[in-house]
């Protein structure tokens, strides 16, 4: 009885693993370069030409169409603390080895720096 279920088992893990390949993401979904910039403020994409008209039905009534991404990328481009990244990202510049060593150092060594308790709050 124990051998049965475990077979089928495994076969069900396979079959979902075969499965689980053919499952596509949906072509032609909006990406980052909707959000827009207009020298100065980051500008929200235009949610009406997100929209995607959907391609199941429920009980013969067509679903509404979705309009993907739409809050995502307005919530983004009212978080962006510098616009001009929108269009022109800046390159990413090399790391500060002895910075990053002192770090570590101070860590092994047990002196950490302890949070300003003014500005931030400990775990407690």
């Amino acid at each position: 009885m124990n051998y049965a279920r475990f077979a089928s088992l495994l076969l069900l893990c396979a079959a979902a693993a075969g499965v689980s390949g053919c499952i596509k993401p949906p072509r032609n979904m909006p990406n980052e370069s909707v959000i827009g910039f207009d020298g100065r403020n980051a500008l929200p994409p235009d949610c009406a030409s997100l929209s995607r008209p959907a391609v199941l039905t429920d009980a013969g009534w067509r679903r509404p169409s979705m309009e993907w991404g739409c809050a995502t990328y307005t919530n983004l481009a009212a978080q962006l603390a510098r616009p001009q990244d929108a269009v022109a990202p800046q390159t990413l510049g090399p790391a500060d080895a002895a910075v990053a060593a002192s770090a570590v150092r101070r860590y092994e060594t047990g002196r950490v720096t302890r949070l300003d308790t003014s500005t931030s709050r400990d775990s407690k």
